[in-house]
């Protein structure tokens, strides 16, 4: 594995491990964000590994659009690309909230915990570790 996509995996392993501690101290904005950013920063680990155009982007629909295109498959729903999109912008800001049109609640956030992991563990896959730490 290349050098590069072992720090994109220590930075998203980072943010997840964050997200976890900011939702056992009921900070909803917080661990979402962080949520995002690991989601964000697992799909980007592959986008280098695979020499595949690397985006500034922080749209996760974007960067899963651009591993389909060259036939990998991550395990993310439409639903699930939906919502870490609707967390980016928002959770930088106290203007919205961290979603649109209501505030983060603790259900929310464990299901994007799961989901996390759920990327986290596709990746290894698709990066043939046997984990992503």
């Amino acid at each position: 594995m290349k050098n590069e996509t072992r720090i994109w995996i220590s930075y998203a392993n980072e943010n997840l491990d964050v997200a976890r501690l900011a939702l056992e101290h009921g900070h909803l904005n917080s661990s979402l964000q962080n949520i995002q950013q690991a989601v964000e920063k697992y799909l980007k680990a592959v986008i280098v590994e695979k020499d595949l155009e690397f985006r500034r982007t922080h749209s996760i629909r974007e960067l899963v659009g651009i591993l389909t295109d060259q036939g990998i498959r991550v395990n993310i729903s439409d639903d699930e690309m939906d919502l870490m999109d609707a967390v980016y912008l928002p959770s930088k800001y106290p203007i919205y909230s961290v979603l649109p049109h209501a505030l983060p609640e603790l259900e929310i956030c464990r299901d994007a915990l799961n989901f996390v992991e759920k990327v986290q563990a596709s990746v290894s896959g698709i990066l043939n570790l046997e984990e992503c730490r």
